[in-house]
């Protein structure tokens, strides 16, 4: 059997299938990942992204933040495979979306239920308040931006080198890891800790693991079990099709 029609197969006779996502799957939204020949620290220092730099490099750090997150990130729009992923869970054959990436792009193509490892850019927080905007709120031409209520320096509210996984998220997350019968990995590399123990703990539980990637990654030949090599939004409308009977 080819391993496209055994994954449908195997998601059909799922009870509870979980997605997990990686940098792949915005990829093809125009979004570079962070590691690799391409990414985004092969042009910028990670220092920007290290908690203590940012509290006593404000300035600096959101210059640099300003121009990936919110200048370029914030043009890019879903693609075929995040639309697929929610209509899966639309038609009840997705209990969930765990991600590691911080675009707000499964919200946007109708994802209801999606667990953020690292947090969200689209949420600007107040360490002081706890005020949140929305960056378009925020006039990002003077840097950097403060909260409205108090004066205070905001940061986005995703996960800064040197801070923990957001505790509901961690939580949530675990529960899937523990609760799924199917995994189904979507261009996670499986290179960045903690994300990358949640599919293993899955696999302990006794999921099977589906992984869709245009290459092999840390997860293929050590937990997978049926390995789909290809795009994501090319991979994804077609499991979608032909779970939903579109097809």
């Amino acid at each position: 059997m080819e391993p496209l029609e055994e994954a449908v197969q195997i998601l059909k006779q799922s009870s509870h299938t979980t997605a997990f996502t990686g940098a792949g799957i915005s990829v093809e939204s125009g979004i570079p990942p962070f590691r690799g020949e391409n990414g985004l620290w092969s042009k910028y220092d990670p220092i920007v992204l290290d908690i203590g730099y940012f509290h006593t490099h404000p300035a600096e750090a959101w210059k640099v933040i300003r121009e990936i997150f919110y200048d370029f990130f914030g043009k890019a729009k879903p693609n075929p495979a995040h639309f697929a992923l929610a209509e899966m869970e639309k038609q009840g054959r997705l209990a969930a979306v765990i991600t590691q990436n911080i675009d707000n792009l499964h919200q946007e193509a109708g994802s209801k239920k999606v667990y953020e490892y690292h947090g969200n850019s689209q949420r600007l927080l107040c360490p002081k308040c706890g005020a949140v905007y929305h960056p378009i709120e925020m006039d990002l031409s003077t840097l950097p931006p403060r909260c409205k209520n108090d004066g205070e320096v905001l940061k986005p509210d995703f996960v800064f080198f040197g801070e923990a996984i957001p505790a509901l998220a961690a939580t949530k997350a675990e529960e899937e890891a523990s609760t799924a019968d199917v995994f189904l990995l979507v261009g996670t590399t499986g290179e960045i800790m903690p994300a990358s123990l949640i599919p293993q703990m899955a696999k302990q539980n006794g999921a099977r693991i589906i992984e869709i990637n245009p290459g092999v990654s840390n997860f293929t030949h050590s937990i997978t079990d049926v390995y789909i090599r290809g795009k994501a939004g090319e991979v994804l409308p077609v499991i979608a099709g032909k779970l939903t009977g579109k097809s």
